[in-house]
């Protein structure tokens, strides 16, 4: 990792203390190293787009910030703090992150307004008619409300993301993770979730973005982690990562991707 980006001054709200810090991060399969020692930060209303080939351990870092993945070395901080090792304190951390994932997950016996809704309701006790009215204000945010009643099997899968986006919002969350959230999709729609995603990043969402769509990171980005191998061998602002790369493998892995700035 080049520590000199690390500090520069490009960063976002670089000048108050990171909302999120990885401290030499080890994570191990047996004896597969997934992460080897990452360090890293994320500073409030920044978006960071982490790049790399498929198993390089992009994945594995952002199931290890809300601790759906136990780390084996080093440490995850939010707001100064250690990640929690008990159960019910790690619930809590998590309601401070919403995580949208590769695949929806949406529940396939409940209309769309209900997915939204349920989190509020259950999770923070929420009334009915609050959360309801809080999920149909999300959907319109992501452009569904005329889908409310709508169940997944008969929404697009650009649709269902887009589902899994609001209901994610509705836990009111500090940071936004989000993993490869279009890879299951197809290309048409595609860009329905991105716009929604760069909304959400005008809006000063802290998001960590796991993505192979170089242009959205090039475009919405304000800072760009690249991997390999469970390590990352660079970062920067996106102007550098595209068109100044410093690493080689960066080169290498963009022009594998037809990426020409």
């Amino acid at each position: 990792m080049n520590n000199d980006i690390a500090r520069a001054p490009a960063r976002k709200n670089a000048d108050q203390p990171p909302v999120l810090v990885y401290e030499e991060v080890r994570k191990l399969y047996g004896d597969f190293v997934a992460l080897d020692g990452v360090s890293l930060q994320v500073h409030k209303g920044e978006v960071m787009c982490l790049i790399g080939p498929s198993g390089s351990g992009k994945s594995t870092l952002l199931r290890c910030t809300n601790a759906l993945e136990t780390i084996n070395g080093g440490r995850v901080l939010i707001d100064g703090i250690p990640l929690p090792a008990q159960e019910s304190a790690v619930r809590k951390v998590r309601q401070r992150m919403g995580m949208v994932f590769q695949s929806f997950e949406l529940f396939p016996h409940k209309s769309a307004l209900d997915n939204v809704a349920i989190g509020p309701i259950t999770v923070l006790g929420m009334r009915e008619a609050e959360a309801k009215a809080r999920a149909m204000a999300l959907l319109e945010k992501v452009g569904l409300s005329a889908k409310a009643g709508s169940f997944p099997a008969n929404l697009s899968g650009g649709q269902q993301q887009r589902v899994a986006i609001a209901r994610a919002l509705a836990m009111e969350p500090e940071v936004m993770l989000f993993d490869e959230p279009t890879s299951a999709l197809d290309p048409e729609t595609v860009g329905e979730v991105l716009s929604v995603m760069q909304k959400l990043a005008q809006e000063g969402m802290t998001m960590i973005v796991v993505t192979h769509e170089m242009g959205f990171a090039r475009r919405v980005a304000d800072w760009v982690v690249v991997f390999e191998s469970g390590a990352i061998i660079e970062q920067g602002p996106p102007a550098q990562i595209f068109e100044h790369p410093t690493v080689e493998r960066t080169r290498d892995f963009l022009g594998h991707l037809g990426w020409n700035g």
